[in-house]
C-alpha cells in the first residue's frame, strides 16, 4: 500500500484550496465505482505518556469489585499487530501522545516515540499537548518520532507554522502535513488532520508565530481540494473533542468519519464491568451536511482503550454501514476482598468463571507485545528508584472531575469514585493541590487551581513521587497575585465563561482553597457566582468577599499569564501586581504531601463548590 503526503503551503482561505490542489503527488485517475469498499480503522488517542498498565483497575463483576491490570502500550501494540491482517488498515493516533506521567518528565518524548513506533501508525495528529514544550520541543519530539524505519505522517491542516520555526525551518511542511492520501486497490482515501486551535493557543506554549486556523473551514477546504482531485472517501483525524466532532459532522460536507480525540470520551458499552460513564454509542453515528452518514470513534484516554472501527462504503462512495468495536486490554492477575478486606489474586476456579463473565463485555485478556514490552522495560529501569518513593498516604480515594456534573467519570476504575461526577463537591484531588498551594505561600489568603491542571485522580493508598508527578505533570511554577474582590469574582466569572461563552476548554473550570461559593451554570456571565466568601490567611473565619478589599492570591504561571480565559488574571499580572514565587508546583505538593504524612477529602465546608446548578438547571446532590 502506498502512502503520499501533501508539501504545499497552506495559506488560510480560498488560497488553501488552491495550494492544495497544486500538491506534488501525481494526479490521480478518475475515480473507479467500488461497491462495498470497507476500511478498517485501527485508533487510539490522548495516551498522555502513560506506557505502564493501570495495575489497581477496578471492574464491577457481577457486583463484586475485581482488580487488575488494565491497558498498557504493549497490550495496545499487541492488539495494533493482531489487526495488520485486515485489509484495508488504517493504524491512527489522533494525538496527546505527551505531557502526563515521569515518562515525559524524564524522557521528553523519547519513550513515547520509542512506544508508537512498535506501532508503525499511518497518521499521528497533532494534540494541544504536543506544543507543552513550545516548538521547538514538539520539533524534537517529532524527530524522535522519525528517526525509526515507521515515517508515520505528522497531521495538522489547520496548523501554520512560521517559515524558519522550529517546525519550518524551510518549508511549512518540513514536519506537518494537511493530509494523508492511503491507497488501497483502485481507491484513494484521503486523511485530513485538525488541531484545536484555541484550546492549543490558550492552554499551550505555541510560539507567537505560528498560526491555528478555524477547525471547520481549514476541514471544508481541504475536503473540497481533495474531492476536486477525484478523491471521494474522506476521513477526518481531529483533536477537538467528542462534541465538536459532532458539531463539525454537521456542518462539512463530504466527510465519511471522524476519528476524535482531546475530550477523553469513553464510548460504548461498558456497563457489564461495572464502567457506566460512556457518553456514547461506539461508533456513534452522526449525519453530515449532505445527509449522509458519518462515523464518529474515540478510544477513552491513558493506553485504556483500543477502537476498531470498519467503515463499508456504496458505489458512490458515501457510508453505507459503521461498525467497529472498543477492547479494554486486561492482564489475567484477578483480585478480590478477602475476610479481612484485602485484595487478594483469586483461585483457578473463580478465574475461570471471571474469564467467562468477560465474553462480550468490551473486556479481554490480552498478553503484552514482546518487542514493546522490551522497549518499555529499557526506559522503566531508569525510572524505578525514583517511582517507589513513598512520600505519603491517601486514606480515601480523592476523585478527580472537571466540572461537576459533567457525563464523563474521569475517575472511573477508582473505588470511592463511581458517583464523583454527579457530585457538587467536584474534584477532591483539584482541592488537596490547591491547599498545598495556600499552605506553600507565605502570604495567600486564597490559592487557585484551574479543573484541567490536574490529570489523575489519587487513589487510596500509598502516594509515591511518581504519583504526584502523574497528578501533576506540567513544569509550572507558582506566582501570587493582588487582586480585588471584585477582581476574584471576575477571575471566576472568566473561568466559567471560558467554556460556556467563549467554546474553549472546561480545564479552566476553577476550583481554590480559602475561597467558596455558589455556581448556577444556567445563568448568563455575571450571575453565575453568588456567596463567594473568602478566609483570610491565618483566620478560621469565612467572611464574604469585600469587592474593594485587597486579596493575596497563589497560582501557576500558566492561570497568572491568562491561560485558560484567566484574562483578569493577565492584565492584573501585567500591571506589575504580581510576584513570582520560584516554587516549582509539583514540588510544592509533593513537599505538602511530605509535611502531612496522610492526605483525605476536606471537611465539606472547606470545598470551593457549595452548591452547583448544572446548565440544565439541576441542583446536584
Amino acid at each position: 500500500m502506498r502512502k503520499t503526503s501533501c508539501s504545499s503551503v497552506l495559506p488560510a482561505g480560498v488560497a488553501l484550496a488552491l495550494a492544495l490542489t497544486a500538491c506534488h503527488s501525481p494526479p490521480l485517475p478518475p475515480p473507479i465505482p467500488v461497491a462495498g469498499l470497507e476500511i478498517s480503522i485501527a485508533h487510539i488517542n490522548d495516551h498522555h505518556s502513560n506506557l505502564e498498565p493501570h495495575r489497581d483497575f477496578e471492574l464491577v463483576l457481577d457486583g463484586v469489585p475485581t482488580r487488575v491490570e488494565a491497558g498498557g502500550f504493549p497490550r495496545l501494540t499487541t492488539l495494533f499487530r493482531a489487526s495488520a491482517q485486515l485489509p484495508n488498515l488504517l493504524k491512527i493516533h489522533a494525538g496527546d501522545a505527551m505531557t502526563g506521567t515521569l515518562y515525559h518528565t524524564l524522557y521528553n518524548g523519547e519513550a513515547d516515540a520509542a512506544l508508537m513506533n512498535t506501532v508503525c501508525f499511518d497518521a499521528f495528529e497533532l494534540g494541544n499537548h504536543e506544543f507543552d514544550e513550545g516548538d521547538a520541543g514538539l520539533r524534537r519530539f517529532l524527530d524522535l518520532l522519525r528517526s525509526g524505519q515507521c515515517r508515520t505522517t505528522v497531521l495538522a491542516a489547520n496548523v501554520a507554522p512560521a517559515i524558519g520555526s522550529p517546525l519550518a525551518p524551510r518549508t511549512p511542511n518540513d514536519y506537518l502535513q494537511p493530509y494523508l492520501l492511503k491507497q488501497f486497490g483502485a481507491v484513494t482515501v484521503g486523511i485530513i488532520g485538525i488541531e484545536v486551535s484555541g484550546k492549543t493557543m490558550n492552554s499551550s506554549r505555541p510560539l507567537p508565530g505560528t498560526r491555528f486556523l478555524d477547525e471547520v473551514d481549514t476541514a471544508q477546504q481541504t475536503i473540497d481540494a481533495l474531492r476536486a482531485r477525484g478523491i471521494r472517501h474522506i476521513i477526518l483525524v481531529t483533536h477537538q473533542g467528542y462534541d465538536a466532532d459532532l458539531a463539525m459532522a454537521a456542518r462539512l460536507t463530504d466527510v465519511d468519519a471522524i476519528i476524535g480525540g482531546d475530550s477523553h470520551t469513553l464510548l460504548g458499552d461498558f456497563s457489564a464491568i461495572g464502567i457506566t460513564s460512556s457518553s456514547g454509542p461506539y461508533p456513534t453515528v452522526a449525519r453530515n451536511r449532505d445527509g449522509d452518514p458519518v462515523c464518529i470513534a474515540q478510544a477513552w484516554e491513558y493506553a485504556k482503550l483500543f477502537g476498531l472501527l470498519q467503515v463499508r462504503f456504496n458505489d458512490r462512495g458515501a457510508v453505507a454501514s459503521c461498525s467497529g468495536e472498543v477492547t479494554l486490554p486486561i492482564g489475567d492477575d484477578f483480585r478480590q476482598k478477602d475476610g479481612s478486606g484485602a485484595f487478594v489474586a483469586v483461585d483457578a476456579a473463580q478465574r475461570a468463571r471471571i474469564l467467562g463473565q468477560l465474553s462480550g463485555s468490551g473486556a479481554r485478556v490480552v498478553a503484552p507485545d514482546p518487542i514493546a514490552q522490551a522497549e518499555l522495560a529499557r526506559y522503566a529501569g531508569r525510572l524505578d528508584d525514583m517511582k517507589r518513593q513513598k512520600i505519603g498516604i491517601a486514606s480515601q480515594s480523592l476523585c478527580l472531575v472537571r466540572v461537576p456534573g459533567e457525563s464523563t467519570n474521569r475517575s472511573s476504575g477508582v473505588a470511592g469514585c463511581e458517583e464523583a461526577n454527579t457530585l457538587a463537591r467536584g474534584s477532591d484531588v483539584a482541592q488537596a493541590v490547591a491547599e498545598a498551594y495556600r499552605q506553600a505561600s507565605k502570604l495567600a489568603d486564597i490559592a487557585l487551581q484551574n479543573g484541567g491542571g490536574i490529570r489523575t485522580p489519587l487513589p487510596q493508598g500509598d502516594i509515591t513521587f511518581s504519583t504526584a508527578y502523574t497528578v501533576l505533570p506540567y513544569t509550572n511554577v507558582l506566582f501570587e497575585l493582588q487582586l480585588t474582590g471584585r477582581q476574584l469574582v471576575e477571575v471566576l466569572e472568566d473561568a466559567v465563561g471560558n467554556y460556556l461563552d467563549r467554546g474553549g476548554s472546561d480545564g479552566s473550570h476553577p476550583y481554590a482553597a480559602g475561597l467558596r461559593w455558589q455556581l448556577d451554570l444556567s445563568q448568563a456571565r455575571g450571575s453565575r457566582f453568588s456567596g463567594v466568601e473568602v478566609k483570610r490567611k491565618g483566620s478560621d473565619v469565612w467572611r464574604a468577599v469585600e469587592p474593594d478589599a485587597s486579596y493575596t492570591v497563589v497560582t501557576s504561571d500558566y492561570l497568572a499569564a491568562g491561560g485558560d480565559g484567566y484574562a483578569t488574571l493577565a492584565r492584573v499580572h501585567q500591571a506589575g501586581k504580581s510576584v513570582n514565587t520560584y516554587l516549582n508546583y509539583t514540588q510544592t505538593f509533593v513537599d505538602y504531601l511530605l509535611a502531612r504524612g496522610t492526605v483525605a477529602r476536606p471537611s465539606a465546608s472547606e470545598y470551593s463548590h457549595q452548591r452547583v446548578i448544572t446548565r440544565q438547571g439541576k441542583r446536584l446532590p
